[in-house]
């Protein structure tokens, strides 16, 4: 499987420090659980990045803009050769 760069408690600190809530859904109370699906590469680096699961339009984007700007990822392997993989992350917004 593929991995992110320090494992999922780097993944998961870099979501929480790069997520910025946006303010018309914080405005209405919205709230809820994208699920984002994208391919992690050869080389890393990630493509098709789209939410499947959609809560919002607003909260959707922003989750978009969070994994297109994740740093290259360790791909997957099969017998030592680099192979493109398909992945889904849940985002999380929560108002507090």
């Amino acid at each position: 499987m593929p991995k992110f760069p320090g494992g999922n408690d780097s993944l998961n600190n870099y979501i929480s420090k790069e997520l910025r809530y946006p303010e018309s859904c914080r405005r209405d109370s919205i709230s809820g659980v994208v699920l984002i699906e994208f391919i992690i590469e050869k080389d890393g680096s990630i493509s098709d990045v789209s939410p499947l699961i959609k809560v919002h339009p607003d909260l959707d984007a922003e989750a978009v803009r969070v994994i297109k700007n994740m740093p290259k990822w360790i791909p997957s392997e099969v017998r030592g050769i680099p192979q493109r993989t398909f992945y889904q992350i849940p985002i999380r917004f929560t108002l507090e």
